[in-house]
């Protein structure tokens, strides 16, 4: 492992900067700002949730141009690296997930899953594995090549300008408390609730869907990011646009808003997974903590099939 010393200093200035903003969050700061300060963590976590990882890394819909820009520009405020580098990376982790191929390979431990492994230099075989996977696709969109072109000036004028710029102008907040709070606090947030996907979710949960494979089903997970715990399903079904199966909106919200997004046209040829097919998949490999499993496990080698089938249709790009 060889720690680039760089990085690691500036994500302790982070962390004490954004421990400060906690402070005045719960001193100083006022409401509006708060409130700023939160719908700049919805929307940018949308363009996580909804932008990077559902529309651009697995393809699970389509989005017109309006959408596309409106997830770009969110994708940005949460500085994450841009769509391209963020996109490749996740592939790579679903298709080398839990070996050293994998950017941040759970099975070395919570730390180096949530931050550790963007602490240190990629593993070689991330590089080398990292070569193989596809990603042609996302250079074709003239969207993600406008961001990663101007992506430095992009993330200083949207992710930390303006946020703290918007409450010192509109409703007299000083300086300071605005950069604190709306810009390193909502931003270091944003970080760790992300970062607990790679981290928690690959630990902790059941597994309902697959038994023999570390992602799990972790419901404060999926409650902090809007949708993004459901992580036994999802490594399963990767192209599924819900990520998930179970839980109602309240513990999805970015399926409610590509919902959302699809009634107004803006989104469309949605993907998911026909119910009989992931009710074989739960009686083949679950580990009896899925509702179905108590109601019935009555499915026979077609059933088994017609599941693997189904899969097979799907393009690779889907899958990763």
């Amino acid at each position: 492992m060889q720690i680039v010393w760089r990085n690691v200093l500036i994500f302790i200035y982070l962390h004490a900067a954004a421990l400060y903003g906690g402070y005045l969050c719960f001193t100083v700061a006022k409401p509006s700002t708060l409130a700023w300060s939160f719908f700049l963590f919805l929307f940018g976590g949308f363009g996580i949730t909804g932008g990077a990882h559902r529309l651009w890394a697995h393809r699970c819909y389509k989005a017109k141009l309006p959408l596309r820009i409106f997830a770009a520009v969110a994708q940005t405020i949460a500085v994450q690296n841009d769509i391209y580098e963020w996109s490749r990376d996740h592939r790579v982790h679903h298709k080398f997930s839990e070996t050293d191929a994998d950017p941040h390979n759970a099975c070395r431990g919570f730390f180096f899953a949530h931050v550790g492994w963007l602490l240190c230099k990629k593993h070689p075989e991330v590089k080398r594995r990292g070569k193989t996977v596809d990603v042609s696709d996302l250079l074709q969109d003239p969207v993600v090549v406008f961001q990663r072109k101007f992506y430095i000036p992009l993330v200083l004028t949207l992710c930390f300008a303006l946020p703290a710029l918007i409450p010192w102008y509109y409703w007299g907040e000083s300086f300071k408390t605005a950069f604190f709070v709306a810009s390193i606090f909502r931003y270091v947030f944003t970080l760790n609730v992300t970062w607990l996907v790679n981290s928690a979710a690959h630990i902790w949960g059941n597994h309902p869907y697959d038994k023999e494979i570390n992602p799990a089903e972790n419901r404060m997970v999926a409650f902090l990011t809007s949708g993004e715990g459901w992580h036994n399903y999802h490594h399963v079904f990767p192209w599924d646009y819900k990520a998930a199966e179970l839980g109602n909106y309240s513990m999805n919200m970015t399926t409610a808003a590509i919902d959302f997004f699809s009634w107004l046209g803006l989104a469309y040829d949605l993907k998911s997974v026909p119910q009989r097919i992931i009710r074989s998949r739960v009686n083949r490999t679950g580990d009896g903590s899925h509702p179905f499993s108590l109601e019935d496990s009555q499915y026979t080698a077609e059933d088994i099939k017609e599941e693997e089938q189904f899969c097979e249709i799907i393009p690779e790009d889907k899958k990763n």
